[in-house]
């Protein structure tokens, strides 16, 4: 379980990192098993050029025994000086196999010490050629190659050399490195390479991706352009996704507004009727109060269908800077009696994702609600959030009044509901606000403000400008 959940964060990654994280892993992968591959090839022709070096004096000393003179007392010469210089690591030795220390002849370089056999070397028949590692008298590995020969009647003898193992080693330890550093470089050109090759072979979607930006934010309202094979038929797709979802959109707009005359005018009836002399005055005044709220009713829920279909439409947004200026506008003229200060705290290029006046209508409530209670300052705010798993701005506006108790936050937003009945207003302002946030799968919430009074908070789909960061 652990395991599968570390791979969770790449599993996240863009299709780039995951090209690019599975091509250096694979490459890499490769890499050091050529690497471990090579090395072993090479050590073992190291080893066997090294042997047939060994064996060049170990024949140069069988062909030695094998002459006509008497083993026990003809001579042995190599003609190589590392023979003579004592513990060289180059070492020789002839003798019958179960002959005592002193009945063996040795090179100088041994100085009395009896070398001893390869490590593991086993029993073999005449003439056949043994090797392996084995240990020096100062526990320096060596390695060692014997023979054994036979003289006819002399007998039979065993000729051992010895060399220093430490040049097999080296002589690994030199490629090993100029492998790894050959190995290095090329591992940095294939990502190099790999990059480049996502990079080129990415573009497509990248471009895709940035035509599909310019058709949210409004700036476009089709895919253009060409794309290879793989990506147009997806392109194509995308556009008359686009184009349905406009048709059925407008379709919904004819059939509310249809629906809103076809309303409206028996309304208009019922009240000119109502007002007629024939009418009893209770009536009339109970049927015109009745057809207002019925005019209210459907006003309310015509406008919450038209901000429900218009929420939907791609391409549409608002600039935020300048809506919020006008109604910062508008509010202190109505205002003006209060002598309220308006702060506005906002980044140029600010975009709200959908109508401009269903942002008004929005950020209106929530400067008109502020504006009733404050005292002589009302605070207005807008930034861009990454809270979300994708692009959305945060809106606040927040008085120096006298706040709000928690337990009654909650009830404000019914439909309806006023708790300080001396102020003007219907009661819809607040519930309007979170319709049209829910409307536009966003949030609305109340809390305290630092100003010492209510903020309100609402969080609808938008684009940051560019250099602008993210709460």
């Amino acid at each position: 379980m652990t395991d599968r959940l570390a791979w969770l964060p790449l599993r996240r990654r863009s299709i780039a990192v995951r090209l690019a994280v599975s091509s250096f892993l694979s490459s890499t992968a490769i890499l050091v098993i050529a690497a471990f591959i090579l090395t072993t090839l090479y050590r073992e022709n190291t080893e066997r050029a090294f042997d047939s070096r060994l064996l060049v004096f170990a024949n140069n000393l069988a062909t030695d025994l094998v002459s006509p003179s008497d083993p026990e007392t003809r001579s042995f010469s190599l003609g190589d000086p590392r023979f003579d210089l004592p513990l060289s690591g180059w070492y020789w030795q002839v003798g019958r196999p179960d002959a005592k220390p002193r009945d063996l002849r040795t090179s100088r370089s041994l100085v009395g010490v009896p070398l001893k056999g390869p490590d593991q070397a086993g029993t073999a028949t005449i003439g056949q050629i043994r090797q392996g590692y084995g240990k020096g008298q100062d526990d320096r590995t060596l390695r060692i190659v014997e023979r054994d020969v036979d003289v006819g009647a002399d007998g039979r003898y065993t000729v051992r050399v010895a060399g220093p193992a430490d040049e097999i080693v080296n002589d690994v330890e030199r490629f090993r490195f100029s492998l790894f550093m050959t190995f290095g470089l090329l591992g940095f050109s294939l990502a190099a390479t790999a990059l480049l090759q996502i990079r080129f072979g990415l573009a497509p979607l990248r471009k895709l991706r940035t035509a599909l930006g310019t058709i949210r934010r409004g700036e476009a309202d089709r895919i253009d352009g060409e794309y290879p094979r793989d990506i147009a038929p997806l392109a194509g797709e995308i556009n008359l996704l686009i184009e349905t979802n406009r048709e059925i959109l407008e379709r919904a707009r004819t059939q509310v507004g249809n629906l809103a005359h076809a309303l409206k005018t028996p309304l208009s009836i019922i009240v000119n009727e109502a007002g007629s002399s024939d009418a009893p005055p209770e009536l009339s005044e109970k049927i015109r109060e009745q057809a207002a709220v019925m005019r209210d009713q459907v006003n309310y829920h015509l406008d919450r269908a038209r901000a429900a279909a218009l929420a939907g439409t791609l391409g549409t947004s608002t600039d935020v800077e300048p809506a919020l200026a006008g109604l910062v506008r508008t509010f202190g003229k109505i205002y003006r009696d209060k002598d309220i200060a308006y702060e506005v705290h906002v980044p140029p290029g600010l975009r709200f994702r959908g109508e401009k006046q269903d942002f008004e209508e929005m950020i209106g409530n929530l400067v008109d609600n502020a504006s009733k209670w404050a005292t002589g300052r009302v605070s207005i705010s807008a930034a861009p959030t990454n809270d979300h798993d994708y692009p959305h701005l945060l809106v606040a506006v927040e008085d120096d009044g006298p706040g709000l108790p928690e337990e009654d936050r909650a009830a404000v937003l019914k439909r309806g509901r006023r708790l300080d009945e001396t102020k003007p207003g219907s009661g819809l302002g607040l519930s309007i606000v979170a319709d049209l946030a829910a409307l536009y799968r966003g949030r609305f919430r109340l809390e305290a403000a630092a100003l010492g009074g209510l903020r309100a908070v609402i969080e609808v789909p938008g684009d940051a400008p560019a250099g602008v960061g993210q709460r």
